[in-house]
């Protein structure tokens, strides 16, 4: 039982830091999602947007993040 208080306990806190982190980013202006490589298309009565390279950014980030903290937490 002591092992998944801990978990939890991380996981809480880690979702109250990633808030914090997007409240804060919210107010930044970053150009996610109008980086070369995202498609716009605009017809009629319908915008299709595809941010192919803001999620290839994300992944890459995500991926080091998560694998640093893999090791820290090992």
């Amino acid at each position: 039982m002591g092992d998944l208080a801990k978990f939890l306990i991380f996981l809480g806190c880690s979702i109250v830091v990633i808030g914090v982190i997007l409240l804060v980013l919210g107010k930044v202006p970053l150009p996610f999602g109008k980086l070369p490589g995202d498609i716009t298309i605009h017809k009629k009565n319908v915008v299709i947007f595809a941010p192919i390279t803001t999620m290839i950014v994300v992944s890459l980030i995500l991926t080091v993040l998560l694998n640093l903290f893999a090791r820290w937490f090992k």
